[in-house]
């Protein structure tokens, strides 16, 4: 699993040496910042009153998959690739239904006008920084044009969002290749997801602190529809950190407007909601403004400076949209007087997985020097007994 987190180039370097392979492992080990693994839960924070999904991960939406590249290349790389697919199959011949939300348009979503007049997305999901949206965009290109069965295909509406990671990343060298994003595409997988300083949170920074990527899922109950909300996130934005109802950020003297000099609030956070709900476009869109309330909760203030976007999308099979244009007349969907444990469900997991993307990384160096502390998880503890949230 290491292997698969290094660029293509260090790996490539090592096996040129002909170095023994437990010795190319345990040189990549050096190469990767330590993760915490650490979750919301490992600190007894539980967020909301809805109960997790198995792994509470994105992933608990059946079908969908999770692939990382992170490029971690000596001072000053640091940066990386988050792709998520809808299903395992071919995505552009049977589009998902899907809708966007902007809480903050100073960033770059492709494909965004497409969806919104549409409802659908035909390509995997991709995230990565600011400079690397073209070349993410080539590359979903490249891959659907791949595909068997896509022989005659001559557009492809591709899916990439990003945040600006330059104040630890070389972002000018634009060092995200084409070949980056396909091995995030092919790597995909279910099951448990790496967070923090991986994939396109490698070198992000959320609330002054090392920010990152996280995750988290809701279900709702059996008699509610026992459905899924899976959320993933990129954060890498500021304000006022509160990690369940607390107020950490005022607590740590770490917020915005303390120091005006120093402090700012800008960056930009992508939120990806995944449920198995059968929603259309109309209904997706107004699941996505409740996982921007969840952003809200966690003290994030969507600053002038900021690219603040949801993408939401159904994996229900029955509302697949086919490239033929033989879509179907009627469908069965979720009312709109269903959708408030949905609504809640994406508002939890939204602000668990943005707590979780600061739990789980780890303090890193980057370009010029800089270093980015990881949130202290011993200061942490010490302010969640203060007010009452016990960690034992």
């Amino acid at each position: 699993m290491i292997i698969k987190t290094v660029s293509a180039e260090t790996l490539s370097f090592l096996k040129k040496m002909r170095l023994p392979v437990l010795l190319i492992l345990l040189l990549l080990s050096f190469q990767l910042p330590a993760q915490s693994n650490k979750r919301a839960a490992d600190f007894n924070i539980h967020i909301g009153v809805m109960q997790p999904g198995k792994l509470n991960a994105i992933t608990d939406v059946s079908g969908v998959t999770v692939g990382h590249t992170t490029l971690i290349k000596a001072d000053s790389v640091r940066t990386g690739v988050t792709v998520i697919l809808p299903h395992g199959g071919n995505l552009f011949q049977q589009k998902v239904p899907a809708a966007v939300y902007t809480g903050n348009g100073f960033g770059k979503l492709a494909g965004s006008t497409q969806i919104k007049e549409l409802g659908n997305i035909e390509s995997p999901i991709v995230l990565t920084n600011t400079l690397g949206v073209a070349t993410a965009m080539n590359a979903i290109v490249s891959y659907t044009l791949s595909l068997k069965g896509n022989e005659n295909v001559q557009s492809v509406n591709a899916v990439v969002g990003e945040t600006n990671d330059g104040y630890l990343n070389d972002i000018r060298g634009r060092h995200i290749k084409e070949q980056d994003v396909l091995n995030a595409i092919h790597n995909a997988s279910p099951g448990k997801l790496t967070e923090g300083n991986v994939g396109a949170g490698t070198g992000t920074v959320c609330f002054g602190f090392k920010g990152g990527i996280g995750t988290a899922s809701r279900v709702l109950p059996k008699k509610l529809g026992d459905y899924t909300v899976g959320v993933l996130v990129q954060t890498n934005f500021g304000g006022v950190l509160t990690v369940d109802g607390v107020p950490v950020g005022e607590e740590l003297k770490k917020y915005y407007l303390r120091d005006q000099l120093n402090e700012t609030p800008d960056g930009s956070c992508l939120i990806v909601v995944a449920t198995d709900a059968p929603l259309d476009a109309r209904n997706l869109e107004r699941l996505a403004k409740r996982a921007f309330m969840g952003l809200a909760r966690t003290g994030g203030i969507a600053s002038n400076g900021s690219g603040d976007y949801v993408i939401a999308f159904s994996t229900d099979s029955t509302l697949r949209i086919p490239s033929d244009g033989r879509e179907k007349l009627t469908q069965t969907i979720v009312a709109n007087d269903a959708m408030s444990p949905l609504f809640m469900a994406a508002i939890e997991a939204t602000e668990e997985a943005i707590i979780n993307s600061l739990l789980a990384a780890a303090t890193m160096k980057g370009k010029n020097g800089r270093i980015v502390e990881a949130l202290p998880p011993d200061k942490l503890k010490e302010i969640l007994l203060k007010y009452k949230r016990s960690t034992d």
